[in-house]
Formats: C-alpha cells, sequence, structure tokens
C-alpha cells in the first residue's frame, strides 16, 4: 500500500493548481479518457506479444489513468480513489457468492462453467435494475441491452448485444439460420452497389445511395458478428489476426518488390497478383519472417 500511497500523492503534486505540470491540470474525464482506453489497448497488445516486461509497465500506465480520474473525482467531491478500490471488492464478493459468504449461509454450488456465467449475468442484472431504482435520470422501463458502454469497439459491441438479445431468447438455436443470414445481407449490399457511381445519378441520388451502402454493410458487418458468436469465435480477435496476416503477406510483397527493383504503384494487377501469391506462399513456411 506504501507504493500505492506514493502513486496517489504523485497526481495530487501533478495536479496542483499552483505547483503541478500545466498539461495535467488543464485536463478532464473527457480529454483523459481516450488515453485510458489506449492504454487497455496496450496492455492486451503486451498480452498477445508475452512480453511481460512489458506488460507491467503498461500496467502501471493503466493504473495511473484509474489513479488520475479518481483524483478528479475527488477535487470536486464526488469519490476518490479508496471508494474506487471498495467499490470493485464489493462487486467482486458480491458477485461470487460461491467463494465469499456470510456466516451460516451455504455457498451455492453450480454445476457447469455455463450455470456459474448464469449466475454471473443474473446478478449484474438485478445490479443494473438496482441502479435505476436509486437513479433519477435513469429510464424507467429496464433493457436487457442497459450497461453496453457505447464507445466500445463496434465489433465488441455488436457482440454483447447480440449476446444480451441470445439470453432473453432473442436468438436463432441453430447456425444454419445464421449463415443464411450472411447471404441475406450480402445481397442487399450487392444490389445497392449495383447504382453506385452511374453517370445518370444526380448529386442529391448518390448521396441517398451512399447511406443505403452504408446501411446494408453495416447489416452486413452485424451479421457477420452473429456468425462469429454462434460459431464461438470472438469477432474483435478473427479480425486482427486477419489484419495480422495481412500485413505480413504486405511486407513480403514489398520485400519482393524491392528485392526485383520493382515499383508497386507501378505494376499491373496480374503482376500485383503473382506477387500476393508468392508471398502467401512464404508466408506458410515455418521459418518465414515478414521484415
Amino acid at each position: 500500500m506504501a507504493k500505492i500511497e506514493e502513486l496517489l500523492q504523485v497526481m495530487v503534486q501533478l495536479r496542483d493548481p499552483e505547483s503541478g505540470c500545466p498539461w495535467d491540470i488543464k485536463q478532464d474525464f473527457a480529454s483523459i479518457a481516450p488515453y485510458t482506453i489506449e492504454e487497455a489497448y496496450e496492455v492486451a497488445d503486451a498480452i498477445d506479444r508475452n512480453q511481460l516486461g512489458e506488460l507491467r509497465d503498461e500496467l502501471g500506465d493503466l493504473l495511473l489513468q484509474v489513479v488520475f480520474h479518481a483524483r478528479m473525482a475527488e477535487e470536486i467531491g464526488e469519490f476518490g480513489f479508496e471508494d474506487v478500490v471498495q467499490s470493485i471488492v464489493d462487486k467482486m464478493i458480491r458477485r461470487h457468492p460461491h467463494v465469499f459468504v456470510d456466516d451460516g449461509v451455504d455457498k451455492p454450488v453450480y454445476s457447469s462453467t455455463e450455470e456459474l456465467n448464469r449466475a454471473w449475468e443474473l446478478q449484474k442484472s438485478r445490479e443494473r435494475a438496482s441502479n435505476k431504482a436509486t437513479d433519477p435520470s435513469a429510464v424507467v422501463s429496464p433493457s436487457a441491452l442497459d450497461g453496453i458502454a457505447l464507445n466500445l469497439p463496434s465489433l465488441v459491441r455488436a457482440a454483447k448485444v447480440q449476446k444480451r438479445a441470445a439470453r432473453v431468447g432473442f436468438d436463432w438455436q441453430e447456425i444454419a439460420p445464421v449463415v443464411a443470414k450472411v447471404h441475406e445481407e450480402l445481397a442487399e449490399l450487392e444490389q445497392e452497389l449495383q447504382d453506385v457511381g452511374t453517370s445518370e445519378s444526380s448529386d442529391a441520388e448518390q448521396a441517398v445511395n451512399h447511406d443505403r451502402v452504408e446501411d446494408e454493410l453495416g447489416d452486413l458487418l452485424f451479421a457477420v458478428v452473429n456468425l462469429s458468436r454462434h460459431a464461438d469465435i470472438d469477432p474483435e480477435i478473427a479480425l486482427r489476426k486477419a489484419t495480422d496476416k495481412f500485413g505480413k503477406r504486405f511486407r513480403l510483397v514489398e520485400k519482393q518488390a524491392l528485392s526485383q527493383s520493382l515499383e508497386l504503384s507501378s505494376l499491373s494487377l496480374d503482376a500485383l497478383d503473382e506477387l500476393w501469391e508468392s508471398a502467401k506462399k512464404a508466408a506458410a513456411k515455418p521459418d518465414s519472417v515478414a521484415t
């Protein structure tokens, strides 16, 4: 706890109106929020790359974000760091009655991970309902979608929305209709794309068509997320891996072009495709390294 106290005092000094850092002093919750998100991603990145030394440092950066927000809240009399800690301690005990239990009360027993997850979600829904009951600004009618942050990455938020809807029965029970929905949404997108860029369309019509394409593309992405959920695949991880795979192959294409004194921008599509296929084969080799 001594080190935590030292960190808290560092933040107090940084935010001191008279002797603190000008940058830190002028920050508020909104301006710091993007840094908080960025630090969380850097933690995840260090874990993905199995860099535990970096993970230690990134966790420190993320902890600083918590301290920063808590200090700003304390300055306006809302809550402090100790309140943040107490809140999460209470929540973890409340959500784990099978681990933490009052004297004289039998611990619940869960026969499977699925049963444990259902109990976890039930407790969360009770907490959301309780929060609404004590919040005068809350919407009266509770929703299964309550509590899902609006600024989550879109793939993550789509998956969460779908999972919540599924818990109340709004879901397909088999994967076949989910696949069919992807095909349906793709067909609708293709239909809209047929009219894009036609010379006969006015600027106003082009704008409307662009909005329709955007709408259909969103539907397609949402359907693909639903398919990934039914296939028990995290769409965020799947897309990140696909992006990484493309990046490695593209770097190999660049390397091959450089070795042949070729400029990618001047090559034909056939030539680029040839380099791409060669890169795919090279990347498939265990000892291949993209530079």
